[in-house]
C-alpha cells in the first residue's frame, strides 16, 4: 500500500506547526525526500504526491534511479560522503551536492562540471558535533572553506549542511542547530551578504522541529516519508 501521500500530509503539518511555533512562514522551509535504499518505483510514487527534490547517499544507486526516471522537473541532491573518484559522476548528473567538506573535492567538482549545465549548487558540510564517525569540516575550518569554494567558477555555494549527533535525554536539542545557525550567519557575512548563500540544510525525521526553530531552510526526511528502509 502506498502510504506516501498520507505520510507527506503528516510531515507537511509537522513542518507547518514548527514554522508557526518559530513565527516563520511555512514556505521558508523546503522538503528534501531522502530516497536512498528505495527504488525508482517508490520515487515515482513520491513524484505523484508532488515531491520534486530527492536526496541520495550512494552514487551508483542514484545514477540507476536518475536514468530510470524523467529528468524534467526533478532535482537530485547528493548528501553522502564523497570519494575523490566519484566526483565526475556527481558533477555530471546531480543538481546539488550538499556534502562538500574539503577544497580538493570542490575543485574536482568545479573542473568536472559540464559546460552545458548550470553551475552545480553545493553546500559545505559541517561536523557540528565533532563526531569522529561523521564527515564534515570542523566549524573552525568552515569560513575559509566557504571563501575558497565561492571563488570556483562552476560551483554555486548555497549554504551549510550538518547532521548533528543525537541528543541525549535532558540535553538541549536545539544547541547544535543553534551553533550551525550562528556559523551560517558568520559565513553569510564573510561572503559579503551574498543573497545566493541561502540554504541551511539541517533536520531529519526525528529532529526537524528543533532544526526549524533554529533557522533550517531545508529538512532532509526519509523514514517519516517512506517508512523504514530495508537492511543493506
Amino acid at each position: 500500500m502506498n502510504r506516501i501521500p498520507e505520510n507527506l500530509q503528516v510531515l507537511r503539518r509537522r513542518i507547518a506547526d514548527a514554522c508557526a511555533a518559530a513565527k516563520r512562514a511555512p514556505e521558508t522551509v523546503s522538503l528534501l525526500a531522502v530516497s536512498k535504499h528505495f527504488d525508482a518505483d517508490t520515487v515515482r510514487q513520491a513524484m505523484a504526491a508532488g515531491l520534486t527534490d530527492f536526496g541520495e547517499n550512494y552514487l551508483q544507486e542514484a545514477l540507476d534511479k536518475i536514468a530510470a526516471l524523467p529528468r524534467a522537473g526533478l532535482h537530485w541532491h547528493f548528501i553522502g560522503p564523497i570519494q575523490s573518484n566519484k566526483t565526475r559522476g556527481l558533477a555530471e548528473h546531480f543538481d546539488w551536492v550538499q556534502s562538500v567538506d574539503r577544497l580538493k573535492i570542490a575543485q574536482r567538482l568545479s573542473e568536472q562540471r559540464p559546460a552545458h549545465l548550470p553551475p552545480l549548487n553545493v553546500c559545505v558540510q559541517v561536523n557540528i558535533s565533532g563526531e569522529d564517525s561523521k564527515s564534515g569540516c570542523s566549524p573552525a575550518e568552515t569560513l575559509d572553506l566557504c571563501r575558497a569554494i565561492a571563488a570556483l567558477p562552476r560551483l554555486r555555494l548555497r549554504g551549510l549542511m550538518a547532521i548533528p549527533a543525537p541528543v541525549a535525554a535532558g540535553d538541549d536539542a536545539h544547541a547544535p542547530f543553534r551553533a550551525l545557525r550562528e556559523l551560517f550567519a558568520q559565513a553569510h557575512a564573510t561572503l559579503g551578504g551574498d543573497a545566493g548563500f541561502d540554504t541551511l540544510s539541517a533536520g531529519m525525521s526525528d529532529d526537524l522541529e528543533a532544526a526549524i526553530a533554529e533557522g533550517s531552510t531545508l529538512v532532509r526526511v526519509g523514514t517519516a516519508l517512506f517508512g523504514s528502509r530495508l537492511a543493506r
